[in-house]
């Protein structure tokens, strides 16, 4: 008897086709954050001036680079949900919840729009949690939790160094 070849085309874990669409139009717009706050904080590790440069330089590189390992996992979740990931200013500009930063802003002001940013950052993940557990999607659920943690923690350790 000849073996019956699989049909590997199709996706099939568990997830309908509908939920991993949806799911994965907000995993684009999380992706779309993280990739504009990564390149805010990018730019202002590079642009900071002041008594607090090297705390902040150094700050900020820590967070773009864990920004920046974030991308591709979160990327990655879109691709295994079966749908192509966004991958352009273009695209990132329309999905972001982030407003662009159009000036030089001092040190403290480059603080406070990330501050801003990483909770637009954390908000949006937030969001898509009751669409991923009502998919049963525990994967994203754990995406989603752990960079939630990373937004609300960063967003505190900046927030700290606005307060008098």
């Amino acid at each position: 008897m000849k073996a019956k070849k699989l049909d590997v085309s199709k996706i099939d874990i568990g997830i309908s086709e509908k939920d991993r669409a949806a799911i994965a139009a907000g995993l684009s717009k999380l992706l779309a954050d993280s990739f504009t706050l990564y390149l805010m904080t990018h730019n202002f590790h590079w642009n900071v001036t002041g008594p607090m440069f090297n705390t902040l330089h150094t700050m900020f590189m820590d967070q773009y680079t864990e920004q920046w390992n974030a991308l591709d996992i979160i990327a990655e979740r879109i691709r295994a949900l079966g749908v192509v990931a966004p991958g352009s200013y273009e695209e990132y500009e329309k999905l972001t919840t982030i407003p662009a930063v159009k000036s030089r802003p001092k040190a403290l002001e480059m603080v406070a729009l990330l501050v801003s940013a990483q909770e637009a950052t954390a908000r949006t993940a937030r969001e898509m949690l009751p669409l991923a557990d009502k998919a049963n999607d525990q994967p994203t659920m754990d995406l989603l939790t752990q960079r939630l943690d990373v937004h609300e923690k960063t967003a505190w350790m900046l927030r700290s160094l606005l307060e008098e």
